[in-house]
């Protein structure tokens, strides 16, 4: 590809992943025809700090375009025949209440949660709050830290990058997972119900590649938004922990010039590995991933649906809610978990019980 001259990428259509990258592209567009067009002419008018300027140009253009094409070299194309549950829904009641009860119970227990929470020193009193609320009522949580800290426990990456604290962490968490078949991540600003995940998740194959979450889009690519917290199957993070030893596949720096968000990197690396990012959803087809605190999304539904504050706002089956302070934190569990108006009693047609030995509420 590259032993091509430029002029040739300049007329080409590229197939770019976001607008930054528009960007860059239109900007080669734009220089490369000036530079190419009569180089002789041009060389013996101009100065030789002139000529010694254009080569500096030419050369940061065959940067752009080699970081370019060595970046898209990496993907899978997506295909609608290779992606074939793109958006996963949480099942209705009525598919709960048709179904035989030694099903329910079977089901109940077969989807087993590994939360990784990543943490830092800095936000000490938020990684407080989230060990003594929701990661109780993971069936194994783990906090992964940056560094040391003699406060709480937590494995220590030693690693500043956030793309490589990620890495580290899964590699981590597969290894010992035991015969637990899903991974949550989340940061420790997010609040989670492991409950609503579970339910989520029930009768959906560990062993197949998921990769679920609240989905955005960037040019072509499709990715999980951190904020909002991830879902990873068993069989996704063992393909991602294979890639992870290939370079090529899923490096640790990335090809491109500018920084790529850590979430993006996640994305790529498992688009390569066949994994496509799935957007989680209620029965209703309701997003249950939030990356907004719950007051900041009921005030968005009062302005935007004044008549229908409730159901525009939120999930009845939300999953997280992100950007949440510690108080923020003890409010959620005391709602979520702890209220209950005396005299009537709910009784769900599917329980998930909690792990073994846990002081969850």
């Amino acid at each position: 590809m590259f032993d091509k001259p430029l002029g040739v990428f300049v007329g080409t259509r590229l197939n770019v992943e976001n607008q930054a990258e528009l960007e860059l592209v239109r900007l080669v567009r734009r220089v490369a025809p000036r530079l190419l067009s009569s180089p002789g002419k041009t060389i013996n008018m101009v100065s030789e700090s002139t000529a010694f300027m254009k080569g500096m140009l030419l050369g940061s253009i065959f940067c752009i375009l080699f970081s370019f094409f060595s970046r898209s070299s990496n993907y899978v194309p997506s295909s609608s025949e290779n992606h074939l549950h793109h958006h996963i829904k949480a099942p209705s009641k009525k598919e709960l209440l048709n179904m035989p009860e030694i099903t329910k119970q079977e089901l109940s227990q077969s989807v087993r949660v590994y939360c990784l929470i990543m943490v830092q020193p800095k936000l000490l009193i938020h990684w407080a709050a989230t060990h003594d609320t929701w990661s109780k009522h993971c069936d194994k949580a783990v906090f992964y830290s940056s560094e040391e800290s003699k406060a709480l426990e937590s494995v220590v990456l030693q690693e500043t990058n956030e793309w490589a604290q990620i890495r580290k962490a899964l590699q981590h968490a597969f290894e010992n997972a035991g015969n637990l078949r899903w991974f949550f991540m989340a940061r420790p600003t997010t609040f989670a119900i492991i409950e609503n995940l579970k339910y989520l998740l029930l009768g959906k194959d560990p062993n197949e590649p998921f990769y679920i979450g609240n989905v955005l889009k960037s040019g072509e690519l499709e990715y999980v938004e951190y904020a909002s917290g991830v879902a990873l199957s068993y069989d996704s993070v063992r393909r991602l922990v294979e890639a992870f030893s290939d370079k090529m596949k899923c490096p640790l720096q990335s090809h491109i010039l500018w920084n790529t968000k850590e979430e993006k990197q996640l994305a790529m690396c498992l688009r390569f590995c066949g994994v496509y990012a799935e957007n989680g959803e209620d029965s209703e087809g309701k997003g249950v991933f939030n990356s907004q605190k719950v007051e900041s999304l009921i005030s968005k539904s009062m302005t935007d649906h004044p008549t229908a504050v409730l159901q525009s706002c939120c999930s009845d089956m939300a999953v997280t809610f992100g950007d949440m302070s510690p108080s923020q934190m003890q409010v959620m569990m005391f709602g979520v978990y702890r209220l209950h108006p005396y005299g009537h009693n709910f009784h769900d047609s599917l329980v998930f019980l909690p792990p073994e030995g846990s002081d969850n509420d």
